[in-house]
């Protein structure tokens, strides 16, 4: 079982979305950045859809009351065992009355935490993922609170080994971790591959060409839903009506006032807004990371090329799991500092 002793700014249950419910007008939901999610359970010998914390910005002290193994990836939020700062993007072997303290954002802004086996909190709609607004999923459809508790559930085979072996320290950390090639680069500026939107052509030629040659600032009122942008207006040819159709995370419609939205997890099912524009999938945990003040920028492409980006991070999040579930009894390294 897993105590909260400080809940931090917002730290939720998410898993990868609560699929299939659009037409009832269900949000998706799940985790910001699905990459981290994922990796955050394979290096635990979960199933990738396992439900994870997502934490932001100001992490929690979290007491880990019995043998876990976890994993903490995503972004850099200064996470210690009595001082000692741990090492992400690898599994992590921690001893029963360990307490667990995230800090302040060093780097991106929400982080993933995986235990093996998995949060143990009941589905809604086939989803463990915390929907805020509605009150549904993860604990007690809201944020962690303090003196919450979590339990999970029994770890898989990998992850039982791991634990049947004699520790010496808090936390001991593997003596490897998930390779550069997959980790994204977070940074507070940063490009990212966009399709064209199906009303891109609504909009002024000097809107298409400033909305990929300008930098847009992530503004104030931005959360789980969506990112309103600040930079250059945006302004169609001529004043159109467009019917509410599907969006998805990553769409960016254009409200009347010409600034940009960039839909994210929480967002809604359907939009009435021109769209200019859709992020590639692929790129889509370097949005996750950004927060209020930070900048993005957006390069075009081809669909054919933001399918192959994906494709290509299919195949090496693949080659990660395989390797995973061929690794054999492991030498933990010992102490929090390793790595």
């Amino acid at each position: 079982m897993m105590r909260v002793l400080r809940p931090g700014l917002l730290t939720t249950v998410q898993d990868l979305g609560r699929v299939g419910h659009q037409r009832h007008g269900v949000v998706v939901g799940g985790a910001m950045d699905e990459l981290a999610h994922r990796v955050a359970n394979l290096m635990v010998g979960n199933d990738e859809a396992a439900p994870t914390l997502e934490i932001t910005l100001v992490g929690p002290s979290l007491k880990f009351e019995a043998d876990a193994v976890i994993a903490i990836c995503g972004g850099d939020l200064s996470a210690t065992v009595a001082g000692w700062k741990l090492p992400l993007w690898r599994p992590l072997r921690v001893r029963a009355g360990t307490v667990v303290d995230f800090g302040g954002a060093r780097q991106g802004c929400r982080a993933y935490l995986a235990v093996a086996g998995g949060w143990d909190v009941p589905q809604v709609l086939g989803s463990a993922s915390t929907y805020l607004r509605a009150g549904i999923g993860g604990h007690q459809g809201r944020a962690l609170q303090a003196g919450d508790t979590l339990a999970w559930r029994a770890p898989g085979p990998l992850a039982q080994a791991w634990l049947a072996q004699a520790a010496e320290d808090a936390v001991e950390a593997a003596p490897w971790s998930v390779s550069y090639q997959i980790r994204p680069d977070y940074r507070p500026q940063v490009r990212v591959r966009v399709i064209a939107g199906p009303q891109a052509d609504w909009f002024t030629e000097e809107s298409r060409e400033a909305f990929h040659a300008a930098v847009f600032t992530v503004g104030s009122q931005s959360d789980r839903m969506g990112y309103r942008l600040q930079g250059p207006t945006l302004s169609l040819r001529e004043p159109r009506e467009l019917i509410s159709e599907a969006v998805t995370m990553g769409t960016l419609q254009v409200p009347p006032d010409g600034n940009p939205i960039l839909l994210m997890a929480d967002r809604q099912t359907t939009g009435g807004y021109a769209k200019i524009a859709q992020v590639a999938r692929v790129d889509l945990p370097l949005v996750a990371q950004l927060k209020p003040g930070d900048q993005i920028g957006f390069d075009p492409v081809s669909l054919a090329e933001a399918q192959r980006a994906l494709r290509q991070r299919e195949r090496d999040l693949n080659e990660l799991a395989a390797a995973v579930r061929g690794l054999p009894g492991i030498s933990w390294r010992s102490r929090a500092r390793a790595g």
